[in-house]
């Protein structure tokens, strides 16, 4: 989509207008696609890294909730920034970001589950393993 729309603005030549043709280059169209590779691999690599955080304990899915309305402005700025200046490939770039951003969210209360579920049982063992049944 982003080749296409760059392709718009080729004009060809009239009476009193300058002819604008693409002087396509293979070593800048490879630019573009890998610039736009590197962009969509980062961005999907997000929920890795923000799982891994809420597993160690930095984030968590409150504080990811809370954040939502920075995390979309944040969104829109980078897919602003690393892909080329069309909409088209910005909104297709962000909505898949906070699409993802949610489903991060979702995962970290998954492991906010389970590690509280691990505590508790931690706890039981703690106390079981304090009562003394000698003395009965």
């Amino acid at each position: 989509m982003a080749w296409r729309f760059l392709l718009q603005f080729q004009t060809g030549g009239g009476e009193g207008v300058l002819p604008i043709e693409l002087e396509a280059r293979v070593g800048e169209y490879l630019s573009l696609v890998m610039k736009l590779i590197m962009a969509f691999g980062i961005s999907f690599q997000m929920p890795v890294l923000l799982v891994l955080l809420a597993r160690v304990g930095i984030v968590s899915a409150d504080g990811l909730a809370e954040k939502r309305k920075y995390a979309i402005v944040a969104v829109f700025v980078f897919a602003a920034v690393v892909t080329p200046p069309d909409v088209i490939s910005q909104i297709g770039l962000a909505i898949p970001m906070m699409i993802l951003y949610e489903i991060s969210i979702y995962a970290c209360r998954i492991i906010e589950r389970k590690r509280e579920e691990a505590w508790a049982a931690d706890a039981e063992a703690d106390d079981f393993e304090d009562t003394d049944f000698n003395e009965s």
